[in-house]
């Protein structure tokens, strides 16, 4: 592959446009060199330059291709001799009881079958007020508020299943942080039955995208309850810690709540809201939103207040923070923010000192981590009494932060998708971290995963026997190949479930730039030796038995489109395989590797190898790939999200949404994606991303022209050219 490696990267775009010389004539500078960007207004040109040099490179590719190693293991050498060890990352065990006969188990009762029964029956009319607007009201309504009635979700599908997700995934979390939730909901379905039973305007609340990214949104994602004065911090809320604690437990009290509530709506706050008349609606809405009330009603009263001396979880978790770690920093990960408050509020009731939160609603959590970690933050000037011991944190500190201070991490609730844990490691796992040991913790029933997995598999059989799609970023363990095995490696603490070393993290670009670097690295004269090579050469080496390499050809050309290929014929001249990583690793050898006379019919080999790469880009763009590829799977999770629509509109849903998915599914299937669309699409499905966030960022990528390549003039193609074959003998 030395075209595309050893001459560095040009400007393809603007090239395109100008002859070499004109272009050298009219800049007076190469089309290879960094000015000539400069000169470019394409942005394509720009991102092909970029994808070169900022890349993505997972932990294990750097520790194969850039580490040393000696007896402590492997590191890095910075340029003043000084090394940094790359550290082992253990999972723990945080086991918990729950005992389902002793009726003071809180967390027993949480999980038994009547609480996960009432989740699951529940309508949630809030979330698809379109389905209740009267189809013919007494009073139509006027055009601003038909605009409103317009944008209502008419399916309510994606909002629905966010919330029963949402609050299955609370429920996971902790108690408290469930039982909020449940009071929550309860209140906010009264105050909108307040206004259908008394005639007055319903206040509809955001319902808007924002509910559906719980990295960034950790809190409580329903309709507001806030009644401070106009002006007043939004961040509080008019609901107490717990309604309970103040004597909700009855209708009556939410009623009363909700009437008062719906007062400081209705006056100083009613700008937050859009408004409709109660008369819009069918009596429905109100029947159910009091079905629904009621029902969590009756969950309240079965699970009884929560009793903090009886929960199990938190007593493991301060056991740990005293007893097994006194003296250690620890960092505890929470998905949402009513667990991390109380894990704070608890965790300092008990004289734990020195423990901070830092969630969606912190005013600066870059502080927070500052304090947590000074010396990896350059902070040495924190005072020893401000410096942090215990941080509980979602994931709004998952990414992007220096925590390695510490190296111990605590998920005191499991993600849906196991790359929130790897990321959550890797906030602690960075250079400059002096342990040799990651300690990664995780809370399980002292029975086993199996509970937690069994619980799962309910809540996504529910979701999808109502079409309803899971709205957020994150996706359940088995939608994983490997789901369930995941969890219970993590309960076996199986070493390595939470090292990132798949090769798909690492972009082609950076794999076959490694190769090359390596080469020259080790032989300076390798480079001119090159250069000095004609294209169209061939070499031949021994298949490696090992790895049951298949006898053929390998063969890079680069097509009509400008669009590098390899591919790997058989000796009965049948394709191998598509994925092009796997015929990079097929094609590596040592420069002591015996080179072998060229085959009979190794030239023959190599031209059914073109002829394959020519007539899969006329057909297909390359055909879709190999299952597990990013296109693939892309085009295949697209086309199972539109056949899921099938004459469904709501708020996010509409006809012109329906047919510019239409539109980027033809263009997937025709053309080959570009390598940048490749990458990004590549990480966004591994980190889980849900089908609505794909698509998003599908209409993204194509809009910016940065998803697919098509050459709109037939006369621009270039004619295919063989760069290099080499026979497997």
């Amino acid at each position: 592959m030395k075209d595309g490696l050893q001459k560095g990267p040009e400007i393809r775009q603007y090239y395109l446009r100008l002859s070499p010389h004109e272009f050298t004539r009219r800049h007076q500078c190469g089309v290879r060199s960094l000015a000539a960007f400069e000169k470019s207004e394409f942005s394509d040109d720009w991102r092909d330059l970029m994808r070169l040099y900022m890349v993505r490179r997972t932990r294990g590719f750097i520790m194969q291709n850039y580490a040393h190693e000696d007896e402590h293991g492997k590191y890095l050498q910075f340029s003043d001799g000084e090394k940094s060890y790359f550290p082992k990352r253990l999972p723990k065990n945080l086991s918990f009881r729950i005992d389902d006969a002793d009726p003071n188990d809180p967390y027993a009762r949480l999980y038994s079958n009547a609480v996960v029964s009432t989740i699951e029956h529940l309508k949630l009319p809030r979330y698809g007020l379109g389905n209740y607007v009267a189809t013919n009201p007494k009073t139509s309504p006027t055009r601003q508020q038909a605009e409103i009635i317009e944008d209502l979700s008419r399916a309510g599908t994606r909002l629905m299943g966010f919330c029963r997700t949402n609050l299955f995934k609370r429920l996971e979390s902790a108690g408290p942080a469930f039982l909020l939730s449940i009071e929550r909901h309860i209140l906010r379905n009264f105050i909108v039955l307040h206004a259908l039973e008394n005639g007055l305007d319903v206040p509809l609340g955001t319902q808007g995208a924002e509910m559906l990214d719980p990295r960034y949104y950790d809190d409580d994602a329903e309709i507001t309850v806030e009644a401070e004065e106009e002006g007043g911090d939004d961040t509080k809320s008019s609901a107490p810690d717990s309604f309970a604690a103040n004597g909700l437990r009855i209708e009556d009290d939410y009623r009363r709540h909700a009437a008062e509530i719906y007062k400081s709506y209705s006056g100083p706050l009613k700008k937050r809201f859009k408004w409709l008349p109660g008369s819009l609606f069918i009596r429905a809405l109100a029947r159910n939103l009091l079905a629904d009330a009621r029902a969590l009603l009756q969950l309240l009263d079965e699970c009884g207040e929560w009793k903090v001396d009886k929960d199990a979880k938190l007593a493991a978790l301060v056991d740990l923070i005293t007893q097994k770690h006194p003296r250690d920093k620890l960092l505890v990960f929470t998905q949402f923010a009513d667990t991390a408050r109380y894990l704070k509020n608890q965790l300092a009731a008990r004289g734990i000192g020195q423990v901070e939160e830092a969630t969606g609603q912190s005013k600066d959590p870059t502080a927070l981590a500052n304090r947590f970690s000074p010396e990896s933050n350059g902070q040495r000037n924190i005072r020893k009494a401000d410096e942090l011991r215990v941080l509980i944190a979602t994931d709004v500190l998952s990414e992007g932060q220096n925590l390695q201070d510490a190296h111990i991490v605590v998920n005191y609730d499991l993600p849906w998708a196991i790359i929130r844990l790897i990321q959550r490691a890797g906030r602690v796992d960075r250079i400059g971290q002096k342990s040799d040991i990651i300690l990664c913790y995780c809370f399980v029933p002292t029975d086993g995963i199996e509970r937690i997995i069994r619980l799962r598999a309910r809540v996504k059989q529910r979701l999808s026997e109502n079409a309803e799609v899971v709205g957020s970023d994150e996706s359940f363990f088995d939608d994983h190949p490997n789901g369930n095995a995941l969890l219970r490696d993590l309960y076996t603490e199986k070493d390595g479930v939470l090292d990132d070393d798949s090769d798909t993290e690492v972009d082609l670009a950076s794999y076959a730039y490694q190769i090359w670097k390596n080469a020259t690295d080790a032989d300076s004269m390798l480079a001119g030796k090159i250069e000095k090579m004609p294209d169209v050469v061939y070499a031949t080496k021994t298949a490696d038995a090992n790895t049951s390499e298949r006898k053929g050809a390998l063969v890079y050309m680069r097509t009509a489109h400008d669009y590098d290929a390899l591919t790997w014929i058989d000796e009965n001249g049948a394709s191998v395989t598509q994925s092009q990583l796997t015929i990079l690793k097929a094609a590596a050898c040592s420069a002591s590797t015996p080179a072998l006379p060229r085959g009979e019919n190794h030239h023959a080999l190599t031209q059914k190898g073109l002829d394959f790469i020519v007539h899969e880009e006329k057909t297909t763009g390359g055909a879709l790939g190999r299952p597990s590829g990013a296109r693939f799977k892309t085009y295949e999770r697209l086309k199972r999200f539109h056949e899921s629509l099938d004459g469904k509109r709501d708020l996010f849903i509409t006809d012109e949404y329906v047919r510019r998915l239409e539109k980027v599914l033809e263009e997937i299937y025709r053309y080959p994606l570009r390598q940048s669309a490749t990458d990004s699409l590549n990480r966004q499905l591994k980190a889980g991303i849900g089908d609505h966030q794909l698509a998003e960022l599908v209409f993204s990528l194509r809009e910016d022209e940065r998803l697919c390549v098509i050459e709109e003039d037939e006369d621009r193609q270039r004619e295919p050219q063989l760069i290099c074959s080499m026979g497997l003998a």
